[in-house]
């Protein structure tokens, strides 16, 4: 165990996070009592805070409290130097320890800086390397191109979101519950969504709709009934002639099939994810995927005969017991499918995923990634057309890496774009969900949360619509 002593309590998610990338496989614990003895540990660290000093392990750095901005780069700065000097190891990303990296590009991109004038701030900043900053300026100037067609002041996106999955996969700590167990009230959830939809088109009513976006869970765990009505419920209510982008998240293949495919067919959907994560059933057996690799092959053939010309695939990286030689035969086989999209996850351990809380059982597993596993990702990518369109990152990353997404041109995710860089209000809907209300074009952020049990969901509609109205009435001025 690692131990951080704090004189008081600040920063301590930054000092959490940036200690874990350097020790990933240590628990890592931060309290203001004295180190523990005899608590067999691999190292302690002493943070103290003090007037205009920070010190650090004796180490005094000079502070301004008054700007917090400063003062948590001064202190990572300063345990990043420490952990480098006793490891020997460089973080690809610096000490950028949260989820949008390009968020700090664009944003200067936006203000008018040049690209040295980025380079120069992200390396005496944050100390990223120069591979990252490339990769951060080459997606930042795609996404500014992109998000020029974006209305941010009159206009929003939707996120609906559906929490139920076939069954639970060993990596995954979103919000789902097994489908089986949920089939007799699934026309009670989708009431609950209809009242939230009404709700929202109603408010929205003076505002343009950018973007839709159904996922999950798996939306087309929906039987192919109750998809058709979640689907004719968002015609309904939503002005769907003028999006520019209406994605469903269709998941996992053994969730498919192709009467659900035609009934997203017959609503204007225009984007869809078939999402193997794997193409060595080895792999899909042990994380609990429960469809055999021919299974994607003949999905994505039913797609691609009924017009569907937007398809986006998801793998991860770094899943138990792959070798960079199985990723290598994934990427064969999905350029074989030749997808518009192509996103490339590192493998992230959330702390409900079963593979951490029970990651005894899977020790034995080589849990693997790295940058040469990256690029062969890279190198796939551009064989099929594709480049770079955005990325995002996650505590506890196998690698320290991102998630990188690939496109070929004319068919990038603008949903993926705004609810990473937080330029546009999103209203979302369902269980587990959380709206984003944006304003000054992403310098205030506020959230509005449902509640994540679907029962509770159901019973508490009514509560959370009004605290919706609360918000959109005070953050956005829109009622």
């Amino acid at each position: 165990m690692i131990y951080i002593q704090l004189n008081e309590d600040n920063f301590e998610y930054d000092i959490y996070s940036l200690v874990k990338a350097f020790y990933p496989k240590e628990e890592v614990k931060i309290s203001t009592e004295p180190v523990p003895a005899d608590a067999g540990l691999l190292f302690s660290m002493q943070v103290n805070y003090s007037d205009d000093v920070l010190t650090l392990d004796g180490r005094k750095i000079d502070i301004d409290y008054s700007n917090r901005p400063d003062t948590k780069n001064r202190l990572k700065l300063a345990i990043y130097e420490s952990l480098h000097e006793r490891t020997g190891k460089d973080l690809p990303w610096g000490t950028l320890t949260g989820i949008r990296p390009t968020k700090i590009s664009l944003g200067m991109i936006e203000e008018g800086a040049s690209d040295s004038d980025v380079t120069a701030y992200m390396r005496q900043t944050y100390l990223t390397s120069q591979e990252k900053i490339d990769l951060s300026l080459q997606v930042s100037h795609k996404e500014h191109e992109l998000l020029s067609r974006i209305d941010y002041d009159n206009g929003y996106s939707v996120y609906i979101g559906i929490p139920f999955c076939p069954s639970t996969c060993l990596y995954c700590s979103f919000t789902s519950y097994p489908i089986g167990l949920w089939t007799k009230k699934l026309d009670d959830y989708i009431d609950a969504l209809e009242k939230e939809m009404a709700f929202t088109a109603e408010s929205c009513k003076d505002k343009s709709l950018t973007t839709i976006y159904i996922g999950g869970g798996t939306p087309t765990s929906l039987d192919a009934e109750h998809l058709e009505r979640l689907l004719t419920l968002v015609d309904t209510y939503f002005n769907t002639a003028d999006l520019l982008e209406y994605t469903i998240e269709a998941g996992r293949p053994d969730s498919i099939t192709l009467e659900k495919l035609q009934v997203m067919k017959n609503h204007p959907v225009t984007r869809i994810s078939i999402n193997p994560q794997t193409m060595n059933q080895k792999t899909l057996d042990l994380i609990g995927r429960f469809h055999k690799v021919e299974d994607i092959h003949r999905v994505f053939g039913w797609a691609r005969d009924l017009g569907f010309k937007n398809i986006n695939m998801d793998l991860i990286l770094g899943l138990p017991g792959e070798t960079i030689e199985d990723v290598a035969y994934t990427l064969s086989e999905v350029e074989k499918l030749a997808p518009d999209n192509l996103t490339v996850h590192s493998l992230a351990l959330k702390h409900s995923a079963r593979l951490n809380y029970d990651k005894e059982a899977y020790e034995d597993y080589l849990i693997d990634n790295s940058q040469k596993h990256m690029d062969i990702c890279l190198d796939a990518a551009k064989r099929m057309g594709m480049a770079p369109y955005y990325l995002y990152r996650q505590k506890n990353m196998a690698a320290n890496l991102e998630n990188i997404g690939y496109s070929t041109p004319g068919n990038e995710g603008l949903y993926n774009i705004l609810i990473m860089e937080e330029k546009q209000t999103i209203m979302a809907l369902g269980c587990g969900t959380a709206c984003k209300f944006v304003t000054d074009h992403g310098k205030t952020v506020t959230r509005c949360e449902n509640v994540k049990d679907v029962q509770l969901y159901m019973d508490r509609i009514d509560e959370m619509i009004e605290r919706k109205r609360e918000r959109l009435r005070e953050d956005l001025k829109w009622l």
